[in-house]
């Protein structure tokens, strides 16, 4: 979806960036200088003009949204069936967990002893049973629409709290598994800083953290140096306060370069061996598969130096046929590796503060179909949020027998991401500005639902 354009520069800088000869060379040179992350520097000073005086503290400080692609079954995870016929209930035992009465799959044993700082969502419904269409309404809070394309959560919150420090508001790991994850109507420069790799393989780095290749310190003086006088030319055509912002922005950027503790932050290699352990993950090695480790490590380092929502993609879950093939192969590693991750950050005093989100498109049909797989299912699926101010050991809502239908409680997408944004303080009334300064309500008739809240 095409961005507005602007021909002068605006006083209020959160809508658009603007397109003029001057940025275009700054452009330039930010690519030049391998300098990516430089545009989230933009932020700071209108996220702390924007804030309101006297607001609540919110009750999440970050997100961990894991967001499982494909369409995650439900009645194999969160919500087993154990009565229904076979060819509903699928061929895996389910299991006791930490909170009576409540039941997972059996190949949840790790999370099943932490289901007592959850809130399991057994009835999410939405209408769309097409893989893009169900990502913009789980990301965004808003039914897909031909003429708009609204900004994920992830924007958002950049958009609305800028950065935190030196480190980017908005990170995915260890790519956008989505279009859907990014800026939207918004200009790019609320969209995701990716780490452009696993941080599972050997030699793991994020590429825009370094100099490029051949660039070593010296040559990387030489060229802001350069800089320096493209902009002491703009200068003597007139000084403003455009130019002068840049070069704060730019500064900024530098200094995250420079930064040891801003690239510690994207490293794994200060953690202990026991944490590996805790997230499942193996000695180092030959990578045969990602590793859901990994990532979730990785997040919790990330948010932990100020990152405010980070998105972790993990696994491939479209299972039309040999689903549980493909359950059996991901289902452990996720299960270990996202267990940890709640331990971790709960013994590290970070849960209540960190909201950790496990969400799907949607999906997959209660019953198994004559390839020994389960279809794409809207109706009713279930979600998992943890911390930052959610109930703990809470079931919300529930589905019918077969696990076909919502019986009790539905929470619609825009109930969901209201319920998401007010507990980072954002007000999901709020009008955010669309092409053709046409206003855009952050959510569309959504509310909050108090039964989540702590």
């Amino acid at each position: 979806m095409a961005k507005a354009e602007a021909g002068t520069w605006n006083s209020d800088p959160s809508h658009f960036i603007p397109r003029s000869r001057r940025n275009f060379l700054y452009a330039g040179w930010l690519g030049g200088l391998g300098l990516s992350m430089g545009n989230f520097f933009r932020l700071k000073a209108a996220s702390a003009e924007d804030a309101p005086a006297g607001a609540a503290e919110p009750k999440a400080k970050s997100v961990i949204h894991i967001y499982l692609q494909g369409g995650f079954a439900h009645m194999d995870s969160f919500d087993p069936k154990p009565d229904a016929p076979i060819e509903y209930r699928g061929i895996l035992d389910n299991i006791s967990t930490a909170v009576p009465g409540v039941r997972f799959s059996s190949h949840m044993q790790e999370t099943a002893k932490i289901a007592d700082k959850l809130t399991v969502v057994r009835s999410m419904t939405h209408t769309e049973v097409d893989h893009a269409r169900g990502e913009h309404s789980m990301f965004t809070g808003y039914r897909p629409s031909p003429a708009l394309v609204y900004p994920s959560a992830g924007s958002v919150v950049s958009h609305e709290l800028g950065p935190r420090g030196a480190m980017p508001p908005y990170v995915v790991v260890p790519t956008a598994g989505s279009q859907f994850l990014g800026s939207g109507y918004l200009s790019n420069a609320f969209g995701p800083f990716a780490l452009g790799a696993d941080p599972a393989r050997t030699g793991f780095s994020v590429r825009d953290l370094n100099h490029p290749a051949g660039i070593d310190d010296a040559r990387f003086e030489t060229r802001k140096s350069w800089k320096d006088l493209v902009d002491q030319h703009f200068r003597k055509q007139g000084e403003d306060d455009a130019l002068r912002t840049m070069d704060a922005f730019y500064q900024r950027a530098y200094e995250l370069l420079d930064s040891p503790e801003s690239k510690a932050a994207f490293s794994l290699n200060g953690e202990t061996e026991e944490t590996r352990n805790l997230y499942g993950m193996k000695p180092w090695g030959p990578i045969l598969r990602p590793s859901a480790g990994a990532r979730f490590l990785m997040a919790r380092r990330l948010v932990e130096a100020g990152v405010r929502f980070v998105t972790v993609t993990y696994g491939a879950w479209d299972t039309h046929s040999y689903h549980y093939r493909g359950i059996e192969t991901q289902l452990p590693d996720l299960d270990k590796a996202y267990a940890g991750l709640i331990q971790d950050l709960d013994q590290r005093g970070l849960l209540d503060s960190t909201l950790v989100l496990i969400t799907s498109e949607f999906g997959r049909t209660p019953k198994v179909n004559a390839g020994g797989g389960r279809d794409h299912w809207p109706r009713v699926f279930s979600i998992v949020m943890a911390g930052g101010g959610t109930k703990r050991g809470h079931v919300f809502g529930a589905s019918d027998a077969l696990a076909g239908e919502v019986a009790e409680m539905p929470l619609s997408v825009e109930n969901y991401a209201s319920t998401v944004y007010h507990l980072l303080g954002i007000d999901a009334t709020k009008s955010l500005m669309s092409p053709g300064d046409r206003p855009q309500s952050i959510v569309m008739n959504g509310k909050v639902e108090s039964d989540l809240l702590a």
